[in-house]
């Protein structure tokens, strides 16, 4: 990739932005060993479950209310396909670049926490996470750091209500806290707009690209595929995000040693 044109103008983008929004999709984790997917993975593509649903059925708030057991079911199997991975160089150089620069936000789609373990603390989690349950029936919450071990479905200590992971299902609203945040994010103003690992088929997930766009700010898209702002966005990295990340940091600080 030396000499690439491209990789040279984003990274002096990345190195001269004081305020960053990164926005993060399954691609991000990919290259941590987690398979791509709308919302689920390819765990379910194209085929029904045992009970003859289609996951976005078994996987929907009704589905959660009525039949918590069936809901449950597909959550504890994506997450014990999620467990166990570790954060890639994406998501360690992006917690980097908010140690050195004054703003730094991701939003993620992905419930799997590999940016909140990574170190981001400026995160936006829109579809939460698995790594936190809370219960239907009153405020109580908590995390865990996986479901092992854990009773399917999870009973409340304190009012012995269904708990369920702290995640948007098919069929919820997003929750008002989060989109507030990066509201927020937008009025405060950033200078430089990356998505990455996002197909950015969800209007709250294009939205801050066609909001760069019409707002005269940069935006970047790291992705090897065509997506739904790839004709919107001003410079392309056909690079999955590791790669992509990992030369833009060495052109930025080209006398540390590369991330593996």
């Amino acid at each position: 990739m030396i000499g690439d044109p491209v990789l040279d103008r984003v990274a002096s983008l990345l190195g001269r932005a004081r305020r960053i929004l990164f926005i993060t999709g399954a691609g991000i984790s990919a290259d941590s060993g987690l398979p791509t997917y709308r919302g689920i993975g390819g765990l379910y593509h194209d085929r029904l479950t045992a009970e003859g649903l289609t996951i976005e059925e078994a996987l929907s708030g009704e589905m959660m209310a009525l039949r918590p057991d069936i809901a449950w079911r597909y959550i504890a199997e994506i997450e014990a396909n999620c467990r166990g991975a570790r954060p890639n160089a994406a998501h360690r150089l992006i917690a980097a670049l908010e140690q050195e620069k004054p703003m730094v936000c991701v939003l993620t789609q992905n419930v799997d926490g590999l940016h909140a373990d990574a170190g981001s603390r400026n995160l936006i989690e829109i579809h939460g996470t698995v790594h936190r349950l809370r219960c239907n029936d009153c405020p109580h919450g908590r995390k865990v750091p996986d479901y092992a071990g854990l009773q399917i479905p999870p009973e409340c200590p304190r009012c012995g209500g269904v708990m369920r992971p702290d995640v948007v299902l098919f069929g919820e609203p997003l929750p008002p806290r989060a989109i507030e945040r990066l509201e927020h994010v937008l009025q405060d103003g950033v200078d430089l707009v990356v998505s990455i690992g996002t197909t950015s088929v969800f209007p709250y997930i294009a939205g801050p690209v066609v909001w760069a766009a019409r707002a005269g700010v940069p935006s970047v898209e790291i992705n090897p595929g065509d997506t739904e702002v790839s004709h919107i966005v001003d410079h392309r990295l056909r690079l999955g995000a590791a790669e992509a990340m990992a030369e833009l940091w060495q052109r930025i600080h080209p006398h540390e040693p590369a991330e593996d």
